[in-house]
């Protein structure tokens, strides 16, 4: 990670995973307020997208680790040198074992899709993990650095826990979609937050160089992030809206008769903790 590259790597691991998470809220809210049972809204369709969901996790948990470890200059699975007597890339083991804890995560999504014993909530109690292990790996990982170097990622690790927090309350309050979308934002903020950590500390243009010192610096960042925040709102608002007009319309395609003797007195009586 202590390059562009390597920030940018995870970044972009955690927005795509944060759309594919408000995907599938969104779409299983959408399915439910339908009143009527499809594929679309099956429990099958939602089995194999969690298969799939998992698949996708240990993949990128596995390229992390491997790129931690074999890039140029990486341990390669080293973790002390007797010969110097000292700790060899621990920053990459940091991140290395980030990666795994991820890695768990998509083996429970998977055992937990397959395994009809295992708890539904297993998954959301791994995923709580995972990011409360990032946020203790990141809470140390700054140890010596520059002001500024050391603020950017005490805000990831403040977002990090948020979402950890979340995740475990979704723990306790199972298929509450706010609670659910709120926990999506913070991913979605992790990751282009990375990516923010990657411009300031090394900036790819090969331009000038953020001054490390300069308490400004500190202030727009502050700023920064709040716009980064807002940014994550218009992007699930978008996936909210897109994915609610989609279902909608393929249910009035499959019961066009049906449709129009809904009424609206009893679309509003499904409340939302009842979702």
């Amino acid at each position: 990670m202590g390059s562009f590259k390597g920030h940018a790597l995870p970044g972009s691991f955690f927005f795509i995973m944060g759309i594919w998470w408000a995907l599938k809220c969104v779409l299983k809210y959408a399915c439910k307020r339908q009143k009527r049972t499809s594929y679309l809204g099956s429990k099958a369709l939602f089995h194999r997208i969690d298969i799939l969901e998992g698949i996708l996790v240990i993949c990128m948990a596995l390229i992390g680790m491997l790129g931690e470890q074999f890039i140029v200059g990486g341990p390669h699975l080293s973790l002390y040198d007797y010969k110097k007597g000292q700790w060899v890339q621990l920053l990459g083991w940091h991140h290395t074992t980030m990666y795994f804890f991820f890695g768990l995560l998509g083996v429970a999504n998977i055992l937990c899709s397959i395994i009809s014993s295992l708890p539904a909530s297993l998954s959301k109690l791994m995923l709580s993990n995972a990011l409360l292990v990032e946020a203790f790996i990141f809470f140390n990982h700054t140890h010596g650095r520059e002001i500024l170097d050391v603020f950017v990622h005490q805000l990831l690790v403040l977002v990090i826990f948020l979402a950890g927090l979340l995740a475990f309350l979704e723990f306790f309050m199972r298929h509450n979609v706010i609670l659910e979308l709120l926990r999506v934002s913070f991913i979605l903020l992790q990751g282009s937050w990375f990516w923010q950590i990657g411009f300031v500390l090394y900036p790819p243009s090969g331009g000038p160089a953020w001054d490390l010192m300069d308490h400004d610096n500190i202030m727009f960042l502050t700023i920064c992030l709040c716009w980064h925040y807002a940014f994550t709102f218009i992007v699930i608002g978008m996936i909210y809206a897109f994915v609610t007009w989609l279902v909608k319309s393929r249910f009035n395609s499959f019961y066009p008769s049906e449709v129009g003797l809904l009424k609206h007195a009893e679309r509003e009586q499904e409340s939302e903790e009842e979702m």
